[in-house]
């Protein structure tokens, strides 16, 4: 019965390994796409409608449900983190499945958000007992935000940055802010010292430098040079702890049907065709035959494609919209 449930879960998918929060069980909150901004790098597409009024877009006790159900299956998590198809904080009540989660499990909980909505008293109140938010910061001046983000009518960059220093006021957590670093876009020395500035007026306890690795549907998006990786690191250094673009390893062996959970996890983001070989060989012990024919089951379910990247070949979600030149 356990397993049969686990196979229809709608809004937990993982775990997923990664450098920042190890062994974490995935939470999605949002129907795709939902969200505030419309960024250039966004492995999710383009923003069709914008939303920026926050609902309860699916009840909360059948996701609280489903997180109970996947906690009694993995074992050995690092973190329950909330996301979503878009900006994670549009959810009204991620503060009760916060609390919900924290007495069920000792398991600390992240929050992955873009940090637009947080000059709202109320949702500032909603991430307080969250033990680490990641929200996101690209850009040190009003022009380069609009450029990136494309934020929606009425959110101002201004607005963002305010809700970001009096988040940091208020809540006693790890605040670990996102810079994606865009090649030819953002990594300019100018645009990081203005960065830097701005960080220094919020004072997060570390900035975490993306890469963006995952091919972006509507735009081809360039990664920056190692030489401009390591000119941001030493600029943003002077202001906070910086944390080194390192991808950690996808690790699929708990998952109770292989195939479901890596299709939940393709389509909330790309992945890469060889990190997901080395996950699939895992799971099957070396079995070349068996790694083959679970790789074509993938692809017959007419779901994803093979796009190449960055000179690497990616598993992505069969988009609508083609990537432009």
């Amino acid at each position: 019965m356990l397993h049969n449930a686990l196979e229809k879960m709608k809004y937990v998918f993982g775990p997923v390994s990664s450098k920042r929060l190890g062994q974490s069980l995935g939470v999605d909150l949002l129907p795709p796409k939902s969200c505030t901004w419309n960024c250039l790098y966004c492995q999710l597409g383009k923003t069709r409608q914008f939303v920026t009024e926050r609902q309860e877009f699916f009840p909360r006790e059948e996701i609280l449900k489903e997180i109970r159900e996947a906690l009694t299956v993995n074992t050995g998590l690092d973190w329950i983190t909330f996301v979503g198809s878009g900006e994670t904080m549009l959810y009204q009540g991620i503060g009760w499945l916060i609390a919900e989660v924290k007495k069920l499990t000792a398991v600390p909980v992240a929050v992955i958000t873009n940090g637009s909505l947080l000059y709202l008293p109320e949702v500032r109140e909603e991430l307080l007992q969250a033990d680490a938010v990641l929200p996101s910061l690209n850009a040190g001046s009003e022009a380069l935000h609009a450029e990136i983000g494309r934020p929606a009518e009425g959110l101002t960059y201004r607005q963002h940055v305010e809700g970001l220093v009096a988040f940091r006021r208020e809540y006693t957590g790890q605040l670990w802010i996102e810079v994606m670093l865009l090649g030819g876009i953002n990594d300019s020395d100018e645009a990081l010292r203005d960065l830097a500035a701005v960080l220094k007026e919020i004072n997060p306890d570390t900035v975490h430098i993306v890469l963006p690795t995952r091919p972006a549907p509507e735009h081809e998006i360039r990664l920056p040079s190692n030489e401009r990786i390591e000119r941001a690191i030493a600029i943003l250094s002077e202001v906070t702890t910086v944390v080194h673009p390192l991808k950690g390893n996808m690790d699929l062996r708990s998952a109770p049907d292989l195939l479901k959970a890596v299709t939940a996890i393709i389509s909330r983001h790309p992945v890469q065709q060889r990190e997901l070989q080395k996950a699939i060989a895992d799971c099957f012990g070396g079995e070349s035959e068996m790694e083959a024919a679970f790789m074509q089951e993938l692809l017959a379910t007419g779901q994803f494609k093979l796009v190449e990247h960055g000179g690497e070949p990616y598993w992505v979600m069969v988009h609508d919209d083609p990537v432009q030149p």
